[in-house]
């Protein structure tokens, strides 16, 4: 996530609280900007071609602040619709942040799954609001104050909806090449015979009619001791 954050909140706990609920989904190619609002309490806004959410927070803001959602089921007659207004009790301005981003990253979440983008308010409500109840435990009350129940407001399997949108585990993981290990090298001794590997180890007698290196080492010395000729150095002996 390519993040930036120009308000009072601090960037580094929001980032964090961010990427926690953006999960499972992925997100390494969306662009948050997190800015002060204008005039108005809240807005956010999503931008299917460029991956990139907006969220502005008001800076007069008191809180807890009362936000009002469209999370309750419709309902209609025979003539016209209408649905409960439902509000959401938020404790700090970190929480109203993580509502309207959650509900711009859930627009954005339809358009990866493939789905149909209008007339999602309702739905993008319920999955911010979602968040924040069994999170971090805000209270939902209805059009009179009272506690609203979770069966009227929480109706739709919201990640199944977006099941087709990309998640981390499906990022391509690179493997790193596995370190060479070192052949063993096949020495052959030439001379050997074939099924007789340790003669070949073994020192060649010296052929017939020619002294080997002891008898001209004892021959040297002899020379040397009755001063005929300089022996040079020999390993111990001197």
């Amino acid at each position: 996530m390519d993040f930036a954050n120009t308000t009072v909140l601090d960037s580094e706990r929001l980032e964090r609280l961010l990427l926690r609920h953006t999960a499972p989904y992925r997100h390494d190619r969306l662009i948050v900007r997190v800015r002060r609002s204008r005039g108005a309490d809240f807005s956010g806004a999503c931008y299917y071609a460029t991956s990139r959410i907006f969220v502005n927070l008001g800076s007069r803001n008191q809180y807890p602040y009362l936000l009002a959602t469209h999370i309750a089921r419709s309902q209609s007659n025979a003539t016209h619709w209408w649905r409960e207004s439902f509000r959401v009790l938020v404790a700090d301005a970190y929480l109203l942040v993580l509502f309207v981003y959650l509900h711009e990253l859930f627009h954005y979440l339809v358009k990866a799954a493939g789905r149909n983008t209008r007339r999602k308010e309702a739905m993008c409500d319920r999955f911010a609001t979602r968040v924040l109840v069994d999170a971090y435990g805000c209270p939902v009350l209805d059009a009179r104050g009272r506690p609203a129940p979770r069966s009227r407001w929480d109706i739709q399997d919201l990640h199944a909806f977006v099941a087709a949108a990309p998640k981390t585990s499906d990022a391509p993981v690179r493997v790193a090449r596995a370190a060479r290990v070192a052949r063993p090298i096949p020495v052959r001794i030439l001379g050997a015979a074939r099924g007789d590997k340790e003669a070949a180890l073994k020192p060649r007698a010296p052929r017939a009619g020619l002294p080997d290196s002891r008898a001209l080492q004892a021959g040297a010395k002899s020379l040397a001791e009755s001063g005929q000729l300089l022996l040079p150095f020999w390993g111990d002996e001197v």
